[in-house]
């Protein structure tokens, strides 16, 4: 078994919107910035969004070191969310990936997760 098939998955704090670059009001809520050929786009924490159908969770697999050629570690992630069609949201760091998910799905990811093996903190 690969380290990529039980990871341990924290729920940061907070709700997040997707907001094109453009529109990214306050920097010290962005979460992570993506700077792409389309202008780009921010992950911005916003507990109280508009909508809370746009309200977003964000879990982050990077608090556990694993080494730097370990493969799989996102698509361990991914693809049990895929498989029961939750919509995502990525961006990588330095140590680990942050996955946003639809906030008002989050107790149907911890299941999906779990059931694949994986942990989810928070």
């Amino acid at each position: 078994m690969s380290i990529a098939d039980q990871q341990t998955v924290r729920v940061l704090s907070g709700r997040f919107v997707l907001e094109r670059a453009a529109d990214a009001r306050d920097a010290a809520d962005i979460l992570a910035a993506v700077n792409g050929p389309d202008g780009g786009a921010v992950m911005r924490r916003v507990d109280e969004a508009e909508d809370p159908a746009d309200a977003w969770a964000a879990l982050w697999n990077g608090d556990a070191a694993h080494p730097p050629d370990a493969t799989g570690m996102l698509a361990a992630i991914v693809a049990p969310l895929a498989a029961g069609a939750v919509p995502v949201w990525v961006a990588a760091s330095f140590d680990g990936d942050i996955v946003l998910v639809p906030a008002a799905r989050l107790d149907e990811v911890t299941r999906l997760l779990a059931e694949a093996g994986h942990r989810v903190e928070g």
